[in-house]
């Protein structure tokens, strides 16, 4: 079996590459980067290590690469790949559709079996916004020749993926839990065996906000109540037992949407909660808390991780305290070198923390409103207390 792969990036090595090889693919690479294309070539191989207690290693077979540039071979490898998958940026799935709907076009010319092609981004349905980009350039002839020959089965991924130059080349540095996640409905080709290490639904959306509403919801609030505190990664913020405390306390109350809305069992979410916990708590990786908190104006977004849930549990009566708090602090993460933050404190200042909450927030309930404004306003008395004394 073969199978195409665009991006050999961290996440792209680091979970779709290898799990393409356990499966027992043949991969070949596309990337624009030369000198990692030069050197998985020259190897026939790449290391993926673990950012486990022992720094495990293992090794990658059966692999070459393609420069971006190398557009006929690139065309031929879509037309004898059995499976074709992306981790390339969302933001860069136009500029390979262009490639991608040709060869696809000469694989139907050629009458090739059906395909699937998935893109694994950090975004909501990447696969339909790459069927969408490769549309644009068809006419409606070949859409139509196209439609029910190629699959675009959106899936949801999640794995920290890092990397690091070493004397034996580009190491891909992954921590040791991954989730892949994949929509069995948009699959035209079953044909294929299952991923190894990859699970298999019926419908993406729950897997998707379960990360999104516990995972990211979790990360952003433990960044911004150690901020608060001062602690300056992740990891050292969670050996408080007050703040390791409240982040379970708000991944539970989260977590209740869950088992309200698409009824999951209350245990299964409560592993999946210590298992999440335990990933925060790696010291094996350092997640500076600047980093994880940057970007809280789009972070407290409506359709984001702590709005988003805190909204849909106010309207079941469900509690939202840790909710409220978390919101609160993150109108508190005060960077000088991060933009939208800087935008936010000037925006509090200018207009008030009343009008910063209903503007960025949308929130309309005026019970909701009030506790994260009477919670915001004791977050910042304590936080002045706190730097008298220190």
């Amino acid at each position: 079996m073969k199978a195409l792969h665009f991006g050999a990036g961290n996440i792209g090595r680091g979970l779709i590459g290898y799990l393409l090889s356990q499966t027992g693919y043949h991969l070949c690479f596309v990337d624009a980067d030369q000198h990692l294309i030069d050197s998985i070539n020259k190897q026939k191989r790449y290391v993926i290590e673990l950012l486990d207690e022992h720094r495990s290693q293992e090794t990658v077979y059966r692999v070459r690469g393609l420069h971006t540039s190398a557009y006929h071979e690139i065309i031929d490898e879509i037309v004898e790949a059995d499976f074709i998958t992306t981790s390339v940026g969302v933001n860069n799935l136009p500029r390979i559709a262009p490639v991608l709907s040709q060869g696809l076009l000469k694989r139907k010319q050629l009458n090739k079996p059906t395909i699937d092609v998935m893109a694994n981004e950090n975004t909501i349905n990447a696969s339909s916004q790459l069927k969408e980009e490769i549309r644009k350039i068809l006419s409606k002839e070949e859409v139509k020749e196209l439609s029910s020959y190629v699959g675009f089965p959106n899936s949801a991924i999640d794995r920290l993926s890092l990397s690091e130059e070493r004397s034996e080349g580009n190491v891909a540095l992954v921590e040791p839990y991954y989730e892949w996640v994949i929509n069995r409905s948009e699959l035209v080709n079953e044909e294929l065996p299952e991923l190894t290490g990859a699970t298999y639904v019926e419908t993406l959306t729950p897997y998707i906000e379960r990360k999104l509403f516990i995972v990211n919801m979790g990360h952003a609030t433990t960044a911004y109540m150690a901020h608060l505190e001062g602690y300056s990664t992740i990891q050292c913020a969670l050996k408080d037992v007050r703040l390791e405390g409240f982040l379970r306390k708000t991944m539970h109350e989260s977590a209740s949407y869950f088992t309200h809305t698409y009824e999951m069992e209350e245990d299964e979410l409560t592993t999946f909660i210590e298992n999440t916990i335990a990933r925060f708590q790696n010291e094996n990786i350092s997640d500076d808390i600047l980093r994880v908190g940057r970007a809280p104006i789009r972070k407290l977004g409506p359709e984001e991780r702590l709005v988003k849930p805190t909204v849909a549990l106010s309207k079941m009566n469900l509690p939202i305290e840790n909710l409220t708090t978390a919101i609160a602090g993150a109108f508190l993460f005060d960077n000088p070198e991060d933009d939208e933050s800087v935008s936010l404190q000037v925006y509090i200042e200018e207009k008030g923390i009343e009008q910063a909450i209903t503007h960025f927030t949308e929130i309309e309930d005026s019970s909701i409103l009030s506790k994260i404004k009477e919670t915001y306003l004791q977050l910042q008395k304590e936080k002045t207390l706190n730097n008298q004394y220190n």
